[in-house]
């Protein structure tokens, strides 16, 4: 690793109305070093990030790059400095080609000299090694490919710092690596590379050192290879870490003789969901495993009558019902927190109020709005039961964490007491001591009485929670796994042989 310091803060201070994000934070990044940055949301991570970046201004604090004190008051400034950034959310534009994604906006030039810029871009994709031409449209290319466009975009040639905020929560494995593989390029290239991730396992393999905040303050500064993960989770939540050994699942009492709360049979839809049989029991937490694209998020979606049913049958309480549209699903007790938390989840620039009060207001009617003091004691009930960080009930979600989105979208359901309620990757993308949080409210939830699919990329989140899981592969089920043997050796197992549905009890 070479120690010359590229980027340095000290003492860095940035304060909102009623929050102090950053409290004499400092942070050092050196040429050729993969500097992981973490903490659980709220930390002060995206915050630093935007101090750097010019999005916000600093309150108090020096920021010195390559030894010279600066002070961006826009982000075009930090770019003209060689400071790129990629958000988790790839910004590109999926019906303009790759070359056209990769230059737009860097030329004042009303005429686009086509060629030349076509070759600059398949000079800079070869160099990278990124697998895709310039004129293809981006939408043609791969998560993965996209994302490493983006991270082209940003490097440029004269790049000395690159930002990389949370950009494998989409990407399978086999993209992990091949991005990974970008990184140590330019890494031996000499940029210096900043990376946030809430995967621990992405950080000991790819990252030099780390930095950990907490509440907005600096932790530490440690080698990775000199910091066990337990350690880190310990520095990243405090006092909070011992939550996740005692979270104890609840086992309801299931027996074919009762009634389950939500039976399909034969169920499919037009994302290509194979019929499949399914049943859940009132207090029982059941889960969808299986690998990406797998057909789990597909499944739960068939349920909710998200996609297009074209086939099977529903019951509720072992009465035969119509659910052919999300509203029908809401209306028989069903809830479904979605995967795509942006795009499907909350709506951006409305207040965490209006995104509380949303689904209960589509079963009251549009055309009976509840007050503005109703919404306010329906917002600030669920507020404080999820402990969700928002300075005010009318604070826009978009200025929220990840976490805190999430347990707005899981007040919104708990708001209207569903019966059933399926939580599609509630806890990607978002810190540690959430997870714990969500997890806890999961077991809580079933205890109550009320039923719930969870469904995970981690399998050990769902062996903290589930009581049963339903193993998927290519779009159907494989596998159903409960009991004593439910252990990530059996999930992993049938996962690899796939083959006909057996039960291990």
């Amino acid at each position: 690793m070479l120690s010359e310091t590229i980027l340095e803060m000290k003492d860095i201070c940035k304060s909102f109305p009623g929050v102090k994000a950053l409290d004499g934070v400092g942070f050092k990044l050196r040429k050729g070093e993969i500097h992981a940055l973490m903490g659980e949301n709220g930390a002060g991570k995206s915050t630093l990030i935007k101090v750097i970046t010019g999005v916000y201004e600093k309150d108090a604090g020096l920021i010195t790059l390559q030894g010279e004190p600066i002070h961006f008051k826009a982000p075009e400034e930090a770019q003209n400095k060689g400071i790129g950034t990629v958000y988790q959310e790839i910004m590109l534009c999926p019906n303009l080609t790759v070359a056209e994604n990769m230059f737009i906006g860097r030329s004042h030039n009303p005429v686009v000299n086509w060629k030349q810029m076509n070759e600059k871009a398949a000079k800079l994709l070869d160099s990278l090694g990124i697998p895709a031409s310039p004129t293809q449209e981006l939408s043609s290319c791969s998560l993965a490919v996209q994302q490493m466009i983006a991270i082209a975009r940003a490097v440029d040639m004269d790049c000395k710092i690159l930002i990389l905020d949370e950009p494998t929560s989409s990407l399978d494995e086999d993209e992990v690596h091949k991005l990974f593989v970008l990184m140590r390029e330019l890494k031996e290239r000499g940029v210096g590379i900043i990376f946030i991730t809430h995967f621990l396992e992405q950080v000991y393999e790819i990252s030099d050192m780390i930095t950990v905040l907490r509440n907005g303050k600096l932790v530490g500064e440690y080698e990775t290879a000199s910091l066990s993960q337990f350690e880190l989770i310990s520095k990243m939540l405090g006092n909070e870490l011992e939550d996740i050994s005692k979270l104890k699942k609840y086992e309801p009492i299931v027996s074919d003789s009762i009634t389950p709360v939500f039976e399909a049979r034969g169920l499919s839809s037009a994302a290509g969901v194979r019929p499949f049989n399914f049943t859940i029991q009132k207090g029982e937490v059941n889960g969808f495993a299986g690998l990406l694209g797998s057909g789990r998020s597909e499944s739960a979606r068939a349920i909710f009558a998200a996609d297009k049913v074209t086939g099977g049958e529903v019951s509720m309480k072992g009465k035969r019902v119509k659910i052919k549209t999300p509203l029908h699903a809401i209306k028989q007790g069903i809830g479904y927190l979605p995967e795509d938390r942006k795009d499907d989840g909350i709506i951006a620039d409305l207040s965490v109020r209006d995104n509380i009060i949303l689904t209960l207001q589509v079963l009251k009617g549009f055309f009976k709005p509840f007050s503005l003091k109703q919404a306010q004691v329906f917002a600030e009930e669920y507020i404080k039961k999820l402990n969700i960080k928002t300075p005010t009930p009318n604070t826009p979600i978009k200025s929220l964490s990840g976490g805190n989105q999430q347990k707005v979208i899981l007040a919104r359901w708990l708001l209207t007491h569903p019966e059933y309620l399926i939580l599609d990757e509630p806890t990607r993308g978002i810190d540690v001591g959430t997870k714990v949080e969500i997890q806890k409210l999961v077991i809580n939830l079933a205890a109550s009485g009320m039923s719930l699919t969870f469904i995970s990329s981690e399998i050990d989140e769902m062996l903290r929670t589930c009581s049963r899981l339903i193993v998927m592969k290519d779009r159907e089920i494989v596998a159903e796994l409960k009991g004593t043997e439910l252990t990530e050796n059996d999930v992993m197992n049938v996962i690899a042989q796939g083959g006909k549905t057996r039960c291990v009890n």
